[in-house]
Parts: structure tokens; C-alpha cells; sequence
């Protein structure tokens, strides 16, 4: 049995793997979705995470899309009780901003897309510096006093503003975020390593990366000379032409070959054991895409392992 994960100083226990809802609806249609989600859940999966404007991106969305899906899921399986929903605010074409009011709106029209009465883990999704961090915490702590919201998060924001929004929190006593979503990965480090991730630990928050698998790069199909049929094989495909994308891979592959592991299950160990970090957030678009990264509640890689793809990755 999988041992869960508690997100910072919160209730919320998750497993080491977040799976990522953003493919509902865009790459994977809605039988495809309910097939996916059976079975993570079925491998010990409990931890779902979206976001309002997921894909309203797709020519003819609106966004909302994977939450819907989600939402019918949860109502066919019955089993909303067992599952922590993670989703976001302030891209929903219709609800842009972090305004309180719209704040507020865009959580009760995430409610009904996803047919429940409570967000577990609500995001910020991208921080706007124009609304100060006293109206966005406000708004939020309205919505976890209301029942709505059990507990609050940050994506794509600045180590000052999170700070600022902690302090905040605690010197009036209203919610305070447990977690962080940041880009992260190991073709990606500066994006979150250094003064964030230092906010982030000395305030006991958990990181929960997207981008966990760089587009798709860390499961070493993109290779030189190959061609992949993806959505993302454009930005994945970049990583090959740097020095740093090259030796990350030899480095995954040795390591891969030694545990007789997938190459993308490696890559997300290493994520998964880097400090603060709780649960990278890894999406699959097939069923057979699943099992390289559940495989990463089971795999532990050497300090010497570690090592070798961190200094592959500097």
C-alpha cells in the first residue's frame, strides 16, 4: 500500500503522484478521461488536479471542459468522498482575474461543472500583481469559511507576493495557502529552485510541479532523428537541441536500465524525492500511458542515482 502524502500543515493526504486533468476534453475525449481516471484511482490514486479554463486553448472550447468531465465521473463512480480535487482560478475566459468578486464567481461555476459542494484544494492559477494580496486572501478565506473551499493554494507566482500573501494570512488569521504549483522538472530547475522554493520551506508548503515531465520530454521518446505524434512534440522536441536536455537523458537512461524502470518514471522519482515537493503532477491521455507514472509511488532511487541526474541537470 502506497503511503500517502499530507499536503503541508493541512488535513489533505494525497498520493505521490497528482494526475493531471488538463488532457479532459482536449487530447483524451470523455470515455477515454472516465477510463484514465478508473484506473488511477484503481492503482491507489487519489488526487485528481484541473483548473477552471482547462481547454478553453482548444479551438470550439470554452474552457470548463475537464472539469465537466471530471464531475460526471465523480457522480457515476460515487466515490467523491475518496478523491481530492485540485483546480484554479482567474483563466476562465468568462472569469479572468483574482478580483474577490470573480474569485467567488468562478468558485461556484467550478462547483457546478464539477457537481459538488466543496473545492478540496482551490489554486490561484496565475498571480496578478494588480490585486493586492489582502483582496485575493480575503476572498479566498470568504470561500473555506463558507464550506466551499477546504484548503488554499499559489501556481505561477513570485517569491515576494507569496511571501507577502503568507504574512498576510497569518497576522489576521485567515486561510493561509499549504501548497505551491510550480514549474518544475530537471530540464527546468530555475523555475523553482532558489528563493521560492526557500518561501516555500521555511513556510511548510508542499510543491505540487506541473510540467513534471517537461511536455513530454522526460519519457525519452523524443530522441534524435525520431518523430512523435503529439500535441506538444513542438516545445518537448526543444529540450533535444540543448546540452543540458542531452545529458539529462543519458543520465535517465542509465538510471532507467538499472531499476529496469520506465525512463518518464525516473525522471518523476527524482521530482518526487527533490525538497518540499509532495506530488508532481504528471497527466496521460491513454490508459497505457498510466503505469510509467504510478510507477513512481514505488520506485526510490540511491543518493548516488540522485546525484547523477542532478549534476546531469545543472
Amino acid at each position: 500500500m502506497t503511503s500517502l502524502r499530507k499536503l503541508g500543515r493541512s488535513d489533505l493526504e494525497v498520493f505521490p503522484l497528482s494526475l493531471g486533468g488538463n488532457v479532459f476534453g482536449w487530447t483524451a475525449d470523455e470515455a477515454t478521461s472516465f477510463a484514465v481516471l478508473d484506473a488511477y484511482t484503481a492503482a491507489g490514486g487519489n488526487f485528481v488536479d484541473t483548473a477552471d479554463s482547462y481547454s478553453a486553448f482548444v479551438p470550439g472550447n470554452q474552457g470548463g471542459e475537464s472539469e465537466t468531465i471530471i464531475g460526471k465521473w465523480l457522480k457515476a463512480r460515487g466515490n467523491r468522498s475518496d478523491v481530492v480535487i485540485a483546480t484554479k482560478v482567474s483563466q476562465h475566459p468568462e472569469f479572468q482575474g483574482l478580483s474577490a468578486a470573480n474569485i467567488k464567481a468562478a468558485a461556484d461555476a467550478s462547483l457546478r461543472r464539477l457537481g459538488t459542494d466543496h473545492i478540496d484544494l482551490y489554486y490561484t492559477h496565475w498571480d496578478k500583481v494588480e490585486v493586492p494580496v489582502e483582496e485575493i486572501i480575503g476572498a479566498l478565506d470568504e470561500l473555506v469559511k463558507a464550506g466551499k473551499v477546504r484548503q488554499i493554494a499559489a501556481s505561477n507566482i513570485s517569491p515576494e507576493r507569496l511571501k507577502a500573501s503568507l504574512d498576510f494570512s497569518d497576522r489576521e488569521g485567515l486561510a493561509r495557502y499549504v501548497a505551491i504549483q510550480p514549474h518544475y522538472n530537471l530540464v527546468s530547475r530555475d523555475t523553482y529552485e532558489g528563493e521560492l522554493s526557500e518561501v516555500a520551506a521555511r513556510n511548510g508548503l508542499s510543491a505540487l510541479p506541473y510540467f513534471a515531465l517537461a511536455a513530454g520530454f522526460l519519457t525519452g521518446k523524443y530522441r534524435p532523428g525520431t518523430s512523435v505524434e503529439s500535441a506538444r512534440a513542438g516545445r518537448a522536441a526543444q529540450y533535444l537541441e540543448s546540452e543540458r536536455g542531452q545529458k539529462v537523458l543519458t543520465a535517465l537512461d542509465e538510471v532507467a536500465q538499472a531499476h529496469e524502470a520506465p525512463v518518464a518514471t525516473v525522471a518523476l522519482a527524482w521530482l518526487a524525492a527533490r525538497p518540499t515537493v509532495a506530488a508532481p503532477i504528471a497527466s496521460a491521455r491513454t490508459v497505457d500511458q498510466l503505469p510509467a507514472l504510478l510507477g513512481v509511488a514505488e520506485l526510490e532511487l540511491t543518493d548516488t542515482e540522485l546525484a547523477k541526474l542532478t549534476d546531469a541537470s545543472a
